[in-house]
Order: structure tokens, then sequence, then C-alpha cells
């Protein structure tokens, strides 16, 4: 039933162009289905939501927060202590954080330290890092990394999308080349059978030797073989350009048999994939995703060793705190009544911190290696794919000449064949040489569509 549904839908799409367009496939409806359904595509798209919602969740480190600590004892009706202590920070971008508090404490055993007017005390101050945290700590680190993140996430799915669509069309290709094969084959097991059919009526009416039918029979086998063979090759290329066909709700497309691809695309490619790239002698590989994608993620490197940088300072955490009981007058603060504290910290040896350093300047040599092969690579390989390309034109164009030559042997030798000039032998030669000639023809035109589609995925201008 669920096939039955497949193939209907897949009918229902292609009943509309198949009457104008002889059911022809074309690369440019594929490709429509491609970036608009297929699941890895809409899968390749969730990169950046992933990264939004990271950068969202490093941004809470900086949320304002509330604190509530209250402790109660009472034992024998005798209420030992009765504490509240509220709590309001306001963590800022640099190492200072802001804080409002209130604290209500009462009871026979209270700590004197913890003693309050009746009311409650208010307080309101700051806290500052002097040195370790000042200038940069984790949440900083981790904020500006996220923001980074977000931005080497849509450089991957860039990529990751170029990708996707570089196999699809390359299957579409496949697709083609498979299909115009089995026509060759197919039009030569027609003239083979036409061929063994006068060879037969010409020995039976004693223009031609018996040899002569049997080599007729001969040849007509192999190429129901070779077909048969194409055949193969046909149905294993349809199976998988069906891999890249959905419809909406992730539901597969099936290829019916009278579906063919476009055999005129030759003529067509660079429009379908926009290809002005192709025309150009030079690319700027900086604005390329992948580099793009290392130049943000050696920034992160950075943010990184400027982190454990700091934690080589040492660690000196003030407070200051001003009191008062109307916290409704802000001119009841003042500097005659406060809380002060003071926190240092520093490690002798700063292992550790050296080591994580260390780490971190390594990475950065790392990234930077890392960087420069990529840009040789990429500039390499532009290079060498534009070689490609010039190379299979003009292959392809002296095949064109080939074939027409070719072509003009076999009507030449089966002109003399039928005066009886020649030999049957020599009319299946120069025809083996005319198909093995169209065959190269059809993989130097899948070759020069392979290399085209080459360029675009390593300039990464396969977009959707």
């Amino acid at each position: 039933m669920r096939k039955l549904l497949i193939i209907a839908c897949c009918f229902s799409y292609f009943i509309g162009f198949s009457q104008e367009n002889d059911s022809i496939l074309t690369l440019e409806e594929y490709l429509g289905f491609v970036k608009k359904y297929h699941p890895i595509v809409k899968q390749a798209k969730l990169i950046t939501s992933e990264s939004e919602i990271k950068l969202l969740k490093s941004r809470g480190a900086f949320d304002p927060k509330l604190e509530v600590d209250y402790n109660s004892k009472k034992f024998k009706n005798t209420e030992y202590y009765d504490k509240l202590n509220a709590t309001f920070k306001i963590p800022t971008w640099y190492g200072v954080e802001l804080k409002a508090n209130y604290e209500n404490n009462e009871g026979s055993y209270l700590n004197p330290e913890f003693t309050v007017p009746t009311d409650g005390l208010y307080s309101a101050g700051i806290s500052v890092s002097l040195a370790k945290g000042l200038l940069t700590n984790e949440r900083m680190a981790t904020l500006k990394q996220a923001k980074l993140y977000n931005k080497q996430a849509e450089a991957k799915q860039k990529l990751v999308l170029n990708d996707i669509l570089y196999n699809s069309i390359i299957s579409y290709f496949n697709w083609l080349k498979n299909y115009e094969t089995q026509l060759i084959y197919n039009d030569y097991v027609a003239n083979a059978k036409t061929r063994l059919n006068n060879v037969s009526i010409s020995y039976k009416a004693g223009d031609k030797p018996a040899i002569d039918t049997l080599e007729a029979s001969i040849n007509l086998k192999n190429r129901m073989l070779s077909f048969e063979k194409s055949k193969i090759g046909y149905i294993k290329s349809k199976l998988e350009i069906s891999n890249y066909l959905w419809l909406d709700n992730n539901l597969p497309l099936e290829l019916e048999d009278k579906i063919k691809p476009d055999t005129n695309t030759i003529s067509s490619i660079d429009v379908v994939l926009n290809s002005s790239i192709l025309n150009m002698k030079d690319y700027y590989i900086q604005n390329h995703p992948k580099l793009q994608e290392l130049g943000f993620k050696k920034e992160s490197l950075t943010i990184d060793k400027r982190l454990k940088a700091n934690n080589l300072l040492p660690k000196i955490d003030l407070q200051y705190n001003f009191l008062t009981t109307e916290f409704k007058s802000i001119n009841s603060l003042n500097t005659s009544s406060y809380k002060t504290g003071l926190d240092i910290s520093f490690p002798l040896f700063l292992r550790k911190e050296r080591a994580d350093l260390k780490l971190a300047k390594l990475k950065l040599k790392d990234i930077d290696f890392d960087i420069s092969a990529t840009e040789i690579s990429l500039k390499n390989k532009i290079k060498s794919t534009f070689q490609e390309i010039e190379s299979y034109k003009a292959q392809y164009a002296i095949l064109i000449d080939l074939i027409k030559d070719y072509k003009q042997l076999v009507k030449s030798e089966e002109r003399k064949f039928s005066l009886g000039e020649g030999s049957l032998f020599l009319v299946n030669y120069r025809e083996v040489k005319l198909i093995e000639n169209q065959l190269k023809i059809i993989d130097t035109e899948y070759q020069l569509f392979n290399s085209k589609s080459n360029l675009l995925r390593v300039v990464n201008k396969l977009e959707l």
C-alpha cells in the first residue's frame, strides 16, 4: 500500500511535465526536489540551530540571580536562630558584579556577627576581581567562543549542503551516462538484427556465404550481451538517484520507468548550476567557508589562550557594600556604614596554569599549519580542476569529429559489403570502433560534467 502511494505521488508530479517534455526529468527539476525535500538537507540546516541554542546557553552566565538562604532552628520551645539572607546579583561583562542584599536574623543562640536591627539590614555593593578575571574570565570567554561557534556553524553548514548537492548532482550525471550508454547499445542491437536479416536473405539468394550469417549472428549476440550489461548499470544508477528524491513529510519517491534524464544537459548545465565561476581565471579563496571555519576556530583558540594567560595572575577579589536600614532612601547609603572584604590567593609554582598556556599556544600553531595547508590545497584543486575542464572540452570536440569520421567509414564499408566488395568482418570491426568512440564521448561528457560540478564544490558555489 505504501509503495502504491509513493508511485501515485511520483506520477501526480511528473504527469504535469511528462506531456510537454516527453517524461524528462531535467537537472534543474531534480535539484529542486533535492534542495527542498531531501532529509539530509533539512538535517544540515539544524547545524546553525544548535549553535544558536549554545549561544543562548552561554548568555545565561550573565543572567541576574536571586538567591535566598533561610535557616531556622527551634528546639523545646526555644528558638535557637532564624536566619534569612536574600541576595540579588547582576554579573557584568568584565570581572565586576553588582549586588543587593537583605538580611534579617534573630534567635536566642544567634552568632553575634549575624546580629542585625529589628527590621533587618539592607546592603548594596560591588564585587571586583582586581587581577585574575578582570579583563577576561570564564564566562566572557565562553560567550565570545559561542558567538564564534555560531559563525563557524554557518560556514560548516555551507560545506555540508555543498557536499550533499554535489553528491546528488553526480548521481544524476551517472544516471544520464548509463541511460545514454543503454541507448547506444539498444540502437546497435537493432542494427545487428537488421544486418543479420539482410545477410540471411542474401545467403538464401546465393549472394553471401554461410560464414557471413554466422558472423552476423555472433555480432548480434555480442550486442545483446552488451545491452544487458548496460541495463544493469542503468537500473543501479536509477536506484541511486532515487535516494535523493523525496516529497514533503519525508516521503521517498520512486522513479517510474518512463521518466528519463535530459540528454541535452550539456547545453544547460552552466545555467542550471549558475556556474559563472567557470569563466573566471582566478578565485579569491579567502572567502571560502572552509577557511572561514578555520579562521573562526583560530579566534576561539586565541580567546582560550588569553584566558589561560590571565590565569597566571593572582586572584584578588574585593568586595564593598553599603549598609542601611532605610532601603527607601538612597541618601541613607554612606561610607560610615559598610561591609568590605578582600580575598587573595596565588599558587606558588603555577605549573597547571603554565602548562595550560603552553597547550593553548600549541593549538594555535597547529591551526595555523592547518589554515596554510588548506589554503594551498584549495588553490591547487582549483587550478587542476580548471585544467581538467579545458582538457575534457578539447577531448569532447575531438571525439565529435572522430565519431563523424567513423560513421562515414562504417557507411562506406556497409556499401562496399552490399556491393560484394567488402567483408562483414571489416564492417563489424569499423562498427566496434564507432561504438567505442561513442562510449568514449559519453564518458568524456560525464567527466566534463563531474569536473564542472567538482570545481563548484571546491569553491563552495553549489548554493541553495
